[in-house]
């Protein structure tokens, strides 16, 4: 059902404070338990799901929501996150940490196999994040897990981090999309071998990904499906009619319109889910005509969220606020700093005091999936009446993503999946050097800020940097950040069990059942 800004937030149950969350997971006991492969287990069904191709297959270097998709079905995580945000075990059946907040302690499942038939052990877990910290391999997760002192295998099934200084949200940084198990020594990491739910039955690279279920899983039960196939499609349209044909059971990620395409239609469920996940619009912050600070705020008052959340999201999500700490983190979300309503004539004398008295003239490099090419259509119309030509260049997601080609054009947008808590963004995005600060801006004054809401565990303190951080963004930042999206997928109804994830690679497909 369509959901209004207001109402959207009225709705949805709050996130916990992030402090508290940590310290309940630590008081409660954890799942899990002795692994025991389930012979025996029923499996019925094939599910078949639309995405984009993948072009990453080694776990450490994933973007895109298929290459999760097939990493999060291969391998498993330390320790996961569900559908609602909270920590849950994976490998890891219980943990405890230091009273300092330094030294967390993990033990581990019992009798877990790779797919190769080799044992799972604590080495394997010491091997993957020293190589996901490693500087030399130049992996997004470099910057994430630089304040961790040092990880140690402290028994066979039991592994210890010791961390520099204490860090909240240190569980969610265990579960980021790249922090998938591999066996340690592993020469080549794109081989598919993984202790997951899933096995990698056959892979075309222009095709499809087959898999069937691992029948060795630890995990009692799971997986039901016999296996599911993961169909390539170049764009969603074609995606969505091979749904409604029943060529395909599952499409996740798309349009609005698309999306509305679907409600009613025979034999297929349709779900949407509010996230935090957005569309980022950014201009290169380190040459210009992005260097000159009166150009980034004539873009953002040549900008019209109100009309583009209505016309693109069509009341789906909420209205953004140019600032990744959207309304679903209530604790940390503010409007106290106003955004500044559109005036198109002040955003031309503004480029004309920049410099640009005739206006610019650029290149607006845009992902094919999901609303972006319409809210690129949007902005294009919006920016021409201040003088802000742009072509827009519409790109298949893998090439975009590829080869880090986005982080370097001037101007683009971007989809940003949901995350759990608020920090990942401001580490990997928005920091200086950061590995994913596509805009290459860098302002101390919102470091600081940054470090702070990071590694107090005071969570006033947080509060407070994080509602001074939103308010840097708004007055001086380089982004737009016109919305935040609903996730949408529409499933065949004979299959049950789907539940849909903010992050849709993340979605699991484990409880996915044939219906009764």
């Amino acid at each position: 059902m369509k959901t209004s800004n207001r109402s959207l937030v009225r709705r949805q149950t709050p996130f916990l404070p992030a402090v508290l969350l940590v310290l309940a997971l630590l008081l409660q006991a954890c799942g899990g338990g002795t692994a025991t492969p389930q012979a025996s287990t029923v499996r019925s069904g094939n599910l078949r799901v639309a995405l984009q191709a993948i072009t990453q297959t080694d776990p450490a270097f994933i973007s895109t929501d298929s290459e999760v998709l097939v990493a999060n079905a291969v391998y498993d995580y330390l320790v996961d996150v569900d559908a609602k945000n909270n920590i849950v075990p994976r490998l890891a059946t219980d943990w405890t940490t230091s009273a300092d907040g330094l030294t967390y302690t993990f033990n581990l499942a019992k009798g877990v196999t790779f797919h190769d038939g080799s044992p799972f052990s604590a080495k394997d877990v010491v091997w993957t994040f020293n190589r996901l910290r490693d500087p030399s391999l130049q992996t997004p997760t470099v910057d994430l897990y630089s304040n961790i002192e040092s990880i140690e295998a402290t028994g066979d099934l039991q592994v210890t981090f010791k961390l520099k200084q204490p860090n909240p949200f240190f569980l969610y940084d265990l579960s980021d999309n790249h922090a998938l198990i591999l066996k340690a020594d592993t020469k080549d990491p794109t081989n598919f071998n993984g202790t997951g739910p899933f096995i990698v039955d056959k892979y075309s690279p222009e095709d499809r990904i087959t898999f069937k279920a691992n029948p060795n899983y630890f995990i009692p039960g799971e997986p039901k499906l016999a296996g599911f196939e993961l169909i390539f499609f170049a764009d969603d349209t074609a995606a969505v009619d091979a749904l409604k044909s029943g060529q395909i059971d599952l499409a996740m990620r798309m349009s609005t319109a698309l999306y509305e395409s679907l409600k009613n239609q025979p034999n297929i469920q349709t779900i949407d889910i509010p996230t935090n996940g957005f569309d980022l619009v950014r201009l290169r912050a380190d040459q210009p005509p992005g260097n000159n600070p009166k150009v980034i705020q004539a873009f953002k008052l040549a900008t019209d969220r109100e009309a583009i959340f209505k016309l693109v999201q069509q009341g789906y999500g909420a209205v953004g606020r140019d600032s990744p700490i959207g309304p679903l983190y209530t604790q940390y979300y503010t409007e106290d700093t106003p955004i500044p309503p559109r005036d198109v004539q002040q955003a031309k004398a503004l480029l004309a005091q920049a410099g640009y008295p005739n206006g610019l003239k650029l290149d607006m490099h845009v992902p094919d999936t999901g609303n972006r090419p319409n809210l690129a259509a949007v902005l294009k119309s919006q920016w021409a009446e201040a003088g802000i030509d742009v072509n827009v260049i519409v790109e298949p997601e893998s090439v975009y993503y590829g080869d880090n080609g986005w982080l370097s054009v001037d101007l683009g947008i971007t989809g940003w999946g949901s995350r759990p808590y608020p920090q990942f963004y401001l580490d990997t995005m928005l920091e200086c050097g950061a590995k994913w600060n596509e805009a290459h801006w860098c302002d101390p004054e919102f470091d600081k800020l940054a470090k702070t809401a990071g590694t107090t565990m005071d969570e006033q303190t947080r509060v407070q940097a994080y509602h001074d951080i939103q308010k840097i963004l708004i007055e001086r930042g380089p982004i737009i950040v016109p919305y935040f999206f609903a996730q949408f997928a529409a499933i065949n109804t004979q299959f049950q069990g789907f539940e849909l994830e903010a992050f849709a690679g993340r979605t699991d497909f484990r409880n996915v059942s044939l219906a009764k």
